[in-house]
């Protein structure tokens, strides 16, 4: 079983920056690929960054592609996203999650997931 555990969330206005963290517990981090996803009201989930085992490869959805860093530390077994430039669209839940095989984007084939944090960003 893997815990994961987000926070960094908060209330910003356009173009503000924010940092979200993601401890993992439970397993052995380094076998995991982490991703981040997030769910706006009313919205189905949605992919939007993923980084591999050993942090050599990422992956970004379109929309954040430029201003969001998916980045993880295998030594303190945390993952965070960097959100710069941020707009109204941004607002969601978002959530960490891991699984244990190879780097998706479908949020139904990721194996475990955190309870969220909430990133409002206003206009």
């Amino acid at each position: 079983q893997v815990q994961l555990v987000e926070s960094g969330g908060g209330l910003v206005q356009t173009g503000d920056s924010l940092r979200l963290s993601c401890a993992a517990s439970g397993s052995t981090f380094s076998s995991l690929v982490m991703g981040w996803f997030r769910q706006a009201p009313g919205k189905q989930r949605e992919f939007v960054a993923a980084i591999s085992r050993t942090g050599s490869s990422t992956y970004y959805a379109d929309s954040v592609k430029g201003r969001f860093t998916i980045s993880r530390d295998n030594a303190k077994n945390t993952v965070s996203l960097q959100m710069n430039s941020l707009k109204p669209e941004d607002t969601a839940l978002y959530y960490c999650a891991a699984r244990s095989g190879v780097l998706i984007t479908d949020a139904h084939r990721w194996d475990y997931w955190g309870q969220g944090t909430q990133v409002t960003v206003s206009s």
